[in-house]
């Protein structure tokens, strides 16, 4: 008798950022693109998936919008069109938690988004952060005026940013209340998608799902340019989402530079080498949402859109995930940090909880 051999199919091509997911890529772009675009909440979009015949969950759909939106909004980026260097700002109040969150957003003279970021307060240093970040973007540049409304601790902010850097010193700043009316009324967008939700939990959630929203408004409003040929245009803005989201794009380098955006893709971990070194730890900067920086086994550093540093290990204890604090970085260093996750595993493979371990050990001390 003769053997057959046979060949075993190769494995299909596949993103790297869809890696070790169930669903196909598609669905899952499809679920984010819609819940971002129109007003629509997670329960809406597992009915009409349900229409498709594909059975998700609305907390399956979440955690698609938290771990994929960044991974989207970089990869637009590459396609972004400059911006008018006449800014209009504002800040409008969003419900996070059953309090009053800030909204801090900008627009140019032509109306088109020059930056948002969400801020726990209304304050000097709320603003004076927006404004760095704004002008830190690619496509926005360096403003050359600002016109903002007559609160004083944004006008206290600009004059800091001018003893701080000398570039602000030459930026026109205006307090007229009729040219803010472009931005006031380009909030209307933002917050009439808010309507469709039932709330904002948490601020990490509310700062990803907010930045996804300016996303498509910004698509809406075209300021992206995938084409150099208008004959060449998509027809479908299925179709523009299609181009700005293949990896195969002119400028890859944006898809995967950057810790923030690699260290939440457990499929990019082990090709991208996390930093170690203190001075690659302090060089790490604040994003609009929290980021993590994997360690390995559970422990990693997470970094608030504030700038403080916390080490934390996720472990599993009788069925139940929970989350052991390690201390606050520099004053607990990676060294400390990696012994103190270390003791906490030993202790786990004993049968005891770290947590509840160290619970104890406060106690002896302040008995």
């Amino acid at each position: 008798m003769h053997s057959r051999v046979v060949h075993m199919p190769k494995a299909q091509e596949r993103d790297p950022i869809y890696r070790q997911r169930r669903f196909p890529a598609e669905v899952i772009e499809t679920c984010v693109r819609w819940y971002i675009t129109y007003r629509l909440s997670y329960r809406d979009m597992v009915a009409m998936m349900a229409e498709r015949g594909v059975t998700v969950s609305h907390t399956t759909i979440m955690r698609w919008v938290l771990r994929y939106v960044p991974e989207y909004e970089a990869r637009w980026g590459r396609y972004a069109t400059p911006i008018h260097g006449s800014w209009r700002m504002d800040e409008t109040a969003v419900r996070v938690q059953g309090g009053n969150h800030y909204l801090y957003r900008a627009v140019d003279k032509h109306g088109k988004s020059v930056d948002s970021v969400l801020m726990a307060g209304r304050d000097k240093a709320a603003a004076q952060a927006f404004f760095e970040h704004a002008a830190d973007r690619r496509e926005s540049g360096f403003p050359d005026k600002i016109n903002v409304d007559g609160y004083a601790a944004t006008h206290l902010a600009l004059r800091n940013l001018g003893k701080k850097d000398p570039r602000w010193r030459s930026v026109e700043v205006r307090s007229n209340r009729y040219l803010n009316n472009i931005v006031e009324q380009d909030h209307r967008a933002i917050k009439r998608r808010c309507g469709s939700m039932l709330g904002l939990k948490s601020y990490r959630s509310a700062a990803i799902t907010l930045a996804g929203i300016e996303l498509a408004h910004r698509i809406r409003k075209q300021q992206f340019s995938l084409v150099s040929d208008a004959s060449d245009r998509p027809g479908s803005l299925n179709d523009l989402w299609d181009l700005a989201l293949r990896a195969d794009g002119a400028n890859r380098a944006p898809m995967l530079e950057g810790l923030a955006r690699a260290s939440n893709a457990p499929e990019l971990k082990q090709r991208i080498r996390q930093p170690t070194a203190r001075r690659a730890l302090l060089d790490l900067r604040p994003r609009r949402y929290s980021r993590k920086v994997t360690a390995g086994h559970g422990l990693y550093l997470l970094i608030a859109p504030r700038g403080g540093k916390y080490w934390r290990y996720n472990y599993t204890f009788e069925g139940k995930r929970k989350t052991l604090a390690l201390g606050v970085y520099p004053d607990v260093s990676a060294a400390l940090a990696k012994r103190r996750h270390q003791l906490a595993r030993n202790q786990l493979a004993r049968g005891m909880d770290p947590m509840i371990s160290k619970r104890n050990l406060r106690l002896q001390h302040t008995a």
